[in-house]
């Protein structure tokens, strides 16, 4: 965090926390996500919102440190939860895995990075995929637990599971906004992409801001998660201009290049999408770059 512009650190966290409604859960993901708002919750003299993170919740011993910080106010995951948890995705990872062995012709099933194999008829899983994925089931249930909480998150890794009932809440999104698609209109559409091109602006004007590549990367970081969110309710339009916003803030962001890429393609344009990609390799050369999706 030393890295930041000192007032850039506190618009960011500002932000974000100024965005939750009385009440709400905030789940935060990247490091300046989770670091920047816990700080300033903690030592605001504002309401003090349920803080955690989404990386985490696999993780028993984390688990009890929740239950320790918010006694009554937060009904926490169960070991049983947890369980289910490991059960169902180990089966789906078992299927899928099953799937692309079997079916060598049709598209793989299993993720890039989703490291998933068998041996001796045993189901040997690693890599931060495969933890994501399970963490993502387990805040479904806390949010099942606690259906009188509404849940507001900032990515670090994309919960899809989650954009059916999400809307844009600021700079992060809200999960199981009310009404669900029915919250998530085209005037919000382009509501966010504006409030994220004015936040670009005022990013990029700040000399010291452009001199820190982490609150680069983080302001990009948080456009591309909104667009990938717009894409998922259809907003092709907006969210083509999320990521060109994510990609001028930083513009060595895979996850921006990737996205507008699988945009592209979606509308038609592949001829684009593959210069896209092309110029990206050529800048910005990464050997992992073939496992992107």
């Amino acid at each position: 965090m030393n890295s930041w512009p000192a007032q850039q650190l506190l618009d960011y966290g500002n932000a974000v926390l100024g965005s939750l409604r009385p009440g709400m859960v905030y789940v935060g993901g990247t490091d300046s996500g989770c670091f920047i708002p816990t700080f300033l919750n903690e030592t605001s003299h504002g309401e003090h919102h349920i803080v955690l993170t989404q990386n985490a919740l696999a993780d028993g011993s984390y688990i009890d440190y929740l239950s320790f910080l918010y006694p009554g106010q937060l009904s926490p995951i169960t070991p049983e939860d947890s369980q289910q948890a490991f059960e169902k995705y180990f089966a789906d990872a078992r299927n899928r895995l099953e799937h692309d062995q079997q079916f060598l012709d049709e598209p793989k099933q299993l993720r890039p990075g989703e490291d998933v194999s068998l041996a001796d008829n045993r189901l040997q899983v690693s890599g931060q995929v495969a933890v994501m994925s399970i963490n993502e089931l387990l805040l479904q249930k806390l949010m099942q637990n606690n259906p009188d909480l509404s849940f507001a998150l900032q990515e670090s890794f994309p919960f899809r599971s989650t954009y059916a009932d999400a809307a844009p809440l600021g700079p992060i999104m809200e999960l199981g906004a009310p009404n669900g698609q029915n919250a998530f209109t085209a005037e919000t559409a382009s509501q966010t992409v504006d409030s994220l091109r004015a936040t670009a602006e005022e990013v990029l004007a700040d000399p010291e801001a452009c001199a820190s590549g982490s609150a680069l990367q983080s302001y990009s970081k948080d456009a591309v998660s909104q667009a990938n969110l717009l894409a998922s309710h259809n907003y092709n339009d907006q969210a083509e201009q999320a990521c060109r916003v994510a990609i001028d803030l930083w513009p060595e962001n895979p996850e921006a290049t990737f996205a507008l890429r699988n945009l592209l393609n979606t509308t038609g344009r592949a001829t684009e999408a593959q210069a896209l990609i092309q110029d990206f390799t050529t800048k910005y050369s990464d050997p992992h770059l073939g496992a992107q999706h």
